[in-house]
């Protein structure tokens, strides 16, 4: 069992930069893929990048491509993702998943909210 427990997320202007982190308890998180997805309001939850387990592979979806960055530490059982140049559009809700593959997630946490003013 895995638990994820999201930080960092807070009021931020465009064009600003935030680090979110996920923490996670248990003993086997070098073992999972880990990914940050994001939920803004009335939207669905959508993924926003992912890292496999060892951290050498990292994928992006389109709209945060060269803006933001996925990292692990695993031996501080620790997801990171660095949010540069950020924009209104980047507002939402943004969560933490890990799970045996990329794509398949089974843990998750509660989530830390994003605000990006204009």
């Amino acid at each position: 069992q895995v638990q994820l427990v999201e930080s960092g997320g807070r009021l931020v202007q465009a064009g600003g930069s935030l680090r979110l982190s996920c923490a996670a308890s248990g003993r086997t998180f070098s073992g999972y893929a880990m990914g940050w997805f994001r939920q803004a309001p009335g939207k669905e939850r959508k993924a926003v990048a992912a890292i496999n387990w060892s951290g050498d592979s990292a994928y992006y979806v389109d709209s945060v491509e060269g803006r933001f960055t996925i990292s692990r530490d695993n031996a501080k059982n620790t997801v990171y993702l660095q949010m540069n140049s950020l924009k209104p559009e980047d507002t939402a809700v943004y969560y933490c998943a890990a799970g045996p593959k990329l794509g398949e997630y089974v843990h998750w946490g509660q989530g830390t909210q994003v605000t990006v003013s204009s």
